[in-house]
C-alpha cells in the first residue's frame, strides 16, 4: 500500500465513525463524502482502460454557516492524510476583471501535497539527519586529527607521541559528544558556514498567462545578484546551528525529484479542494452588473472541476480525479441557479440540517476537541481545575440557540464567543489561582450573560 492510500482499509460505515468523532450529526453528508471517498478505491481497482472514464462523483453540501460544511471535507482530507485545501469561490473573478484565476486553487493545492510529502519522507530519515548534524557540530568543536600528505614516516618516539594525542583528541570528542547528545552546549558561540536560503519570493504578478514568469523569477534575481545562494560565516547559538544542519541533513538525505512527482501524483489521485460560497457566484437571469462576473467565474470553474491540465512550477498537474466539495447557504440563490455545465458537476448533493439546542449541548461535551475539553486543558496549564456542570451545558447551548435566533444564525461558531464571555473573569485571573476549582453552573452562565439577553440590541453585538 502506498502511504497516503489510507482510504483503501476504510468502508463507508467506518469513515463515518470516524467524522463522528468530530462532528455531532449531519449524518446525510457524512455518508455522501464517505461513498465519494470509498468510490475512489473502487475507481482504482478497475481496468486501465476504464479507470479514466470513471469521473469523480463531486458533492454539493447546501447549509448554512457554522453546522460542519467545512469541518467534514477537512475532517474527511486529514482520515487518508489526501492533500486538502478550501477556497472560497467568491474570491475568484472572471478572467478580464481583477482578482486571482481559479487555476491558483490547483497550484495551492499541490503546494499543500508537496509539504504533506516532503514531512512524510523527512520523518523517515529524522533520526540519521540528527546524527549526521550532531557529528558536524562535533567536529566544530573539535575537527579530526589528520596525517598530512607527504608527511615522513614518524619515529617510535613521535609515533607514541602522535598515539597518546589521539587517545586523549577521542576522549575529549566524546565528552563533547556526550555534552552535545544531553544539549548541555545549546547556548554556546560556534562559527558556521551555511548557505544563503533562497530570496524571498514577491508576488508580481498574477494570472493564469504569467504564471511562469513567477516560477523562475526567482532563479533570474539568484543569477543576476552577486552572491545570492552563495555559502557564508556566522556565528550562532549552538541550538540554531543543530536546527541549521538537520535541515541541511534532510534536504541530502531525500530526492526532491521523487517529492515533487509524489506530490503531483497525490493531487490527481486524491486531492480535495473545499470550495465553499458557490452560492456567492450563482445568478444567471441578468446579463449586466455583477452577474456577469458571476457568470463568468462560473464559467472558469467549469473545465478545472471538468478536468483539465494546469501547469505549476511543479509540474502538469490532471484535475480530471480531484475530489471538489462545494458548499453554500443558498439562501437567496439556489442551486438551480448554477449553471446547467456546472450543476451536472457536483451530482451529490446533502443538506446540513440549522443546529438545535440539544446539538450544541452534543457539541460542547462529545466530540474530541470538544471546545469544554479545550478550556478545562488551558485551564490546566495555570494549575487551576475548570469544570462544568450538566445544568451550565444545557443553559450555554440554550443562550447560543437564543443568540442565533436573535442576531444571525452563524451555527457552533456562536458557542465560542458564549464561551468567552463565561469564562471571561477566570481566563483573566487564572494566573493567580493556582491550585483551585472552578466549577462553571447555569446560575454562573446566567449571572455573566443574563442581562446581555435581555437587552436583545446590546446582544447583537456582544453576542
Amino acid at each position: 500500500m502506498n502511504t497516503g492510500d489510507q482510504e483503501f482499509e476504510l468502508t463507508p460505515r467506518q469513515i463515518v465513525v470516524e467524522l463522528d468523532k468530530y462532528i455531532v450529526g449531519q449524518g446525510e453528508a457524512k455518508r455522501v463524502v464517505a461513498v465519494a471517498l470509498r468510490n475512489r478505491l473502487r475507481r482504482r481497482l478497475l481496468s486501465e482502460n476504464l479507470r479514466d472514464e470513471v469521473t469523480p462523483k463531486n458533492i454539493l453540501l447546501i447549509g448554512p454557516t457554522g453546522v460542519g460544511k467545512t469541518e467534514i471535507a477537512r475532517r474527511l482530507a486529514a482520515l487518508v492524510k489526501a492533500p486538502f485545501i478550501k477556497v472560497e469561490a467568491s474570491k475568484y473573478t472572471e478572467v478580464g476583471y481583477v482578482g486571482r484565476d481559479v487555476e491558483s486553487m490547483i497550484r495551492d493545492l499541490v503546494n499543500q501535497a508537496l509539504n504533506l510529502v516532503r514531512e512524510e519522507r523527512f520523518a523517515l530519515v529524522k533520526e540519521k539527519a540528527e546524527e549526521a548534524a550532531l557529528e558536524r557540530l562535533l567536529d566544530i568543536f573539535l575537527p579530526p586529527l589528520g596525517r598530512k600528505r607527504n608527511s615522513p614516516v614518524p619515529s617510535p618516539e613521535q609515533a607514541a607521541e602522535n598515539e597518546q594525542r589521539r587517545v586523549k583528541h577521542q576522549e575529549a570528542r566524546a565528552k563533547v559528544r556526550r555534552q552535545l547528545q544531553d544539549k548541555e552546549l545549546e547556548d554556546e558561540m560556534v562559527e558556521l558556514e551555511s548557505k544563503d536560503g533562497p530570496m524571498p519570493m514577491v508576488e508580481i504578478f498574477s494570472g493564469a498567462n504569467l504564471e511562469e514568469v513567477g516560477m523562475n523569477l526567482q532563479d533570474m534575481i539568484q543569477n543576476i545578484v552577486p552572491g545570492a545562494g552563495q555559502s557564508r560565516q556566522r556565528r550562532v547559538k549552538v541550538s540554531e546551528a543543530r536546527r541549521v544542519l538537520i535541515q541541511e541533513e534532510l534536504n541530502r538525505l531525500v530526492d526532491m525529484g521523487e517529492i515533487k512527482a509524489e506530490a503531483v501524483r497525490r493531487v490527481e489521485e486524491m486531492g480535495i479542494v473545499f470550495l465553499d460560497e458557490l452560492d456567492k457566484v450563482a445568478g444567471r437571469e441578468q446579463a449586466h452588473g455583477p452577474d456577469v462576473s458571476r457568470e463568468g467565474v462560473q464559467r472558469d470553474l467549469l473545465p478545472i472541476v471538468e478536468g483539465t491540465t494546469v501547469n505549476t512550477r511543479h509540474g502538469e498537474v490532471r484535475t480530471h480525479h480531484i475530489l471538489f466539495i462545494a458548499a453554500g447557504a443558498f439562501h437567496v440563490s439556489k442551486p438551480s441557479d448554477l449553471i446547467p455545465e456546472l450543476q451536472g458537476r457536483f451530482p451529490l448533493r446533502a443538506e446540513l440540517k440549522p443546529l438545535t439546542a440539544e446539538d450544541f449541548m452534543r457539541i460542547l461535551t462529545e466530540p474530541r476537541q470538544a471546545l469544554t475539553k479545550q478550556y478545562s486543558a488551558l485551564m490546566a496549564t495555570e494549575n487551576v481545575v475548570l469544570e462544568f456542570a450538566p445544568d451550565a451545558i444545557r443553559e450555554m447551548a440554550e443562550v447560543a440557540q437564543q443568540a442565533n435566533r436573535l442576531a444571525e444564525d452563524i451555527g457552533a461558531r456562536r458557542l465560542h464567543t458564549v464561551l468567552e464571555r463565561v469564562l471571561e473573569d477566570v481566563s483573566f485571573n487564572a494566573s493567580e489561582m493556582p491550585g483551585q476549582t472552578v466549577t462553571v453552573t447555569a446560575a454562573y452562565v446566567r449571572e455573566r450573560i443574563g442581562d446581555l439577553l435581555k437587552n436583545q440590541d446590546l446582544s447583537r453585538y456582544i453576542l
